[in-house]
């Protein structure tokens, strides 16, 4: 599932692509076994994110409960919260 080479991979190529809708579903259609959701930064409240990138943070989330909640724990985290950052960031 979840591990720190997929998510490099992920953030590879929405560096390439850019951070877009389209983005999100060539890689939700790819990547069927991980949640995504795009937002902005500003939206996520101060939390950590898991990395940063240019345009853009990753935050993972846990959503094994029913809920989604955001996690520092890889282990716990089944999708991941593409977070774009303003163009001053």
């Amino acid at each position: 599932m979840l591990n720190p080479e997929v998510i490099a991979a992920i953030a590879t190529i929405v560096e390439k692509s850019g951070l877009s809708e389209a983005t999100l579903a060539a890689l939700r259609s790819k990547l069927t076994d991980i949640h995504f959701t795009y937002c902005l930064d500003d939206d996520i409240g101060g939390y950590p994110p898991y990395s940063s990138h240019p345009g853009f943070n990753i935050y993972l989330v846990d959503g094994r409960e029913h809920c989604l909640k955001f996690t520092a724990d890889l282990a716990q985290a089944t999708g991941l919260v593409l977070a774009e950052l303003p163009d001053d960031a």
